[in-house]
């Protein structure tokens, strides 16, 4: 029996091989402490759940879902969109709802590569990018994202023989591993510079709500021309605690959205409505939820970030996202840090060279657990010595 050369080709899952080291750890009876997935610990709110446990008891939420979700959850997506950026989004034709933003990034490549396309990908960035692109049969074309430029692709820099072969381009602000943010003039020019080549822009954004100090990170659908060649992927996983509930949406231009639906029409059934249902409660309840989140997270970034500054890593201090994006001490890679962490100290973290090879250099901390693990493992991090690596 063979396997197809695309599984024979596929890296390991970044973060199976970290739950792996994690439960090799705690099988040695070893308390381990994790900064490495970004799966929030704080609850579902409790207004979210009611709305899931009731629609749950109604018979005509245990039969399949449409793939294209229930009318009244794209109207409330919509409605979301309106109130949160302005924009206006027709829930019949501009509105897709997934089973997590995951689900529709993976799908998104097989909707718009060819075998032999390019995708311009951004590195270091989330690995479904690149992983949708290979199992489509096209190559990623790498955009880096560099401390000095701000973690922005220098979209210059892309010779235009590459550009004219592209037919999508990959964003994610505020980012995943880095945490930087960009502004509506950065889309404005990444819309002109895709409408220009004729290439889908594809914005991955589920952490737009999870900002700082009063910042309201943009939608790429805010800049001129966005719903010309745009779509965007968000989530309510981060937003409102619900990762384990698998729920998101893919908005913007129509015929794009329309080619997502017709794929996963083909290879999904759709999400269970009761948890439509429940994600409507989201949108539609006491907001006050996200705020809360914000601040738990803001207290923990600062935390994070002063300790690791005091024990000399270089650390700039998010504005945005779930993640500390941090420099290895000198004489140390990514992954060799980070087996240090682990090997000495029972610490997680993520190697940067996992997110490509600009991540090099770096590694990932989440904030997404308790603040009493937290300090845990700020303790040990601290109780390290950090010299030069032989």
């Amino acid at each position: 029996m063979q396997l197809a050369k695309r599984i024979e080709q596929l890296p390991p899952y970044l973060f199976v091989e970290i739950s792996k080291k994690i439960a090799a750890k705690r099988a040695q009876g070893i308390s381990v402490v994790s900064f490495g997935i970004g799966d929030p610990d704080l609850p579902t709110p409790d207004h979210i759940l009611q709305g899931l446990w009731k629609a749950a008891q109604l018979p005509a939420n245990h039969r399949y879902p449409e793939s294209d979700g229930l009318p009244e959850f794209r109207k409330a997506i919509a409605g979301w969109y309106s109130r949160r950026f302005a924009v206006t989004l027709n829930p019949d034709t501009e509105v897709l709802p997934l089973i997590g933003a995951k689900e529709g990034i993976g799908h998104m490549a097989l909707c718009l590569l060819d075998p032999g396309d390019i995708a311009l990908v951004p590195d270091p960035g989330y690995p479904v990018y690149s992983i949708g692109t290979m199992f489509a049969g096209a190559t990623s074309h790498w955009m880096p994202l560099l401390e000095e430029n701000g973690y922005l692709p220098d979209l210059d820099a892309i010779p235009p023989d590459i550009a004219r072969k592209a037919k999508v381009m990959w964003l994610n602000y505020p980012n995943n591993p880095t945490g930087a943010v960009c502004d509506l003039a950065f889309f404005e020019k990444a819309v002109a510079y895709c409408k220009k080549y004729e290439i889908a822009l594809c914005h991955d954004a589920p952490y737009t709500e999870i900002a700082y100090g009063g910042l309201r990170p943009p939608s790429v659908l805010q800049a001129r021309g966005a719903m010309d060649i745009a779509i965007e992927f968000h989530s309510f996983s981060k937003t409102y605690n619900m990762t384990g509930w698998r729920v998101g949406m893919a908005v913007g231009n129509p015929k794009l959205v329309n080619a997502l639906m017709r794929v996963k029409s083909n290879l999904d059934s759709g999400i269970p409505q009761a948890i439509q249902l429940a994600a409507m409660a989201a949108l539609a309840g006491d907001q006050s939820c996200v705020a809360d989140n914000v601040r738990h997270y803001q207290h923990r970034r600062d935390t994070l970030v002063a300790a690791l500054a005091q024990i000399g890593l270089k650390v700039l201090s998010p504005k945005a996202s779930l993640y500390i994006w941090a420099r290895v001490p000198q004489g140390y890679t990514s992954a060799a840090f980070a087996a240090k962490l682990i090997d000495e100290a029972a610490v997680v973290v993520t190697p940067g060279s996992g997110y490509g090879r600009y991540g090099e250099g770096y590694v990932r901390l989440s904030l997404t657990l308790p603040d009493d693990q937290l300090q845990e493992g700020v303790r040990r991090i601290a109780s390290l010595k950090l010299g030069t690596q032989a």
